[in-house]
């Protein structure tokens, strides 16, 4: 499988063999369980005072010949205050269903929130969501707007040393990408309670660009609306699947560096393949 290298210019430059990775069945059933999973392991663990509606001086008195007996008095039997007058005589605490009482199922801190995954299926997940990057029909499905022939689109190893903002910004609309860049900028208000929790707008995804390593693009890029950047290190070590694929659906338009595409050949191979032994 080739792709066209695409030149800072929008002109074209050559042809490269793409990684087998690209050629990976795709699997949205994985896909979205590999999000699943890394999104879990960013929760934060939350919970109520383990004491919270416990801090009172009620309780219950169940033997029939006790001073503060509740046997045949017409009322039910669950904690109340003791030794009191007036109103607060025999007030009804703690149990779920009082006034003031504890919660009868509280969220505990202690619940573990984050879920795992075999890391031969992370594997199969990751190249999956990159094959769906070279399939137009899926990157189209997911509302990505481009004018470009091939896929991902491949530009030269010097886009990694654009230093500035404008200039990686012109760069990406001379590679086809104009009207996706246009759809990204748009800033909605999200409709419902969101706005009041932190999440009053609303923006589209746009294209996710991968280089080999750390560069100046890295800087340059990620202020773009809608633009996410990172390293084949991210997507390979750090699980950063959720890129390739937001809201676990998969098909996200790519932009990748020529050394990125080479360095992808070293990556996602099964240390435990045919023919190895340990």
């Amino acid at each position: 499988m080739k792709a066209t290298i695409m030149k800072t210019d929008g002109t074209k430059k050559g042809k490269i063999e793409l990684p087998a990775a690209f050629s990976t069945a795709y699997r949205p059933d994985l896909i979205q369980l590999a999000v699943y999973v890394m999104q879990s392991q960013k929760r934060q663990p939350y919970g109520t005072d383990p004491l919270a509606g416990k801090r009172s001086s009620a309780h219950y008195h169940g033997s029939r010949h006790y001073r503060f007996t509740m046997m045949n008095k017409e009322m039910s039997r669950i904690p109340r205050i003791h030794g009191t007058v007036g109103y607060m005589a025999l007030r009804a605490r703690v149990a779920p269903h009082a006034v003031k009482g504890r919660k009868a199922h509280p969220p505990k801190a202690e619940k573990k929130w984050e879920k795992k995954m075999n890391k031969k299926q992370m594997l199969l997940a990751i190249q999956s969501a990159l094959a769906a990057t070279a399939d137009a029909k899926i990157v189209r499905e997911r509302g990505h707007i481009f004018e470009t022939k091939s896929l991902p689109v491949v530009v030269e190893s010097g886009f990694e040393r654009v230093a500035k903002t404008a200039e990686a910004e012109k760069i990406l609309k001379k590679l086809g990408l104009e009207k996706e860049l246009k759809r990204c900028s748009v800033k909605k208000v999200r409709a419902g309670k969101g706005k009041m929790r932190g999440r009053r707008y609303k923006k589209k995804k746009g294209p996710l660009i991968v280089v080999s390593e750390e560069c100046p693009l890295l800087r340059s890029a990620r202020n773009i609306a809608g633009v996410d950047i990172l390293t084949v290190k991210d997507i390979f070590e750090n699980q950063e699947i959720e890129m390739l694929a937001p809201g676990t659906i998969a098909g996200r338009l790519t932009v990748i560096t020529e050394n990125a595409v080479r360095l992808l050949q070293n990556h996602g191979r099964d240390k435990n393949a045919k023919g190895k032994r340990n």
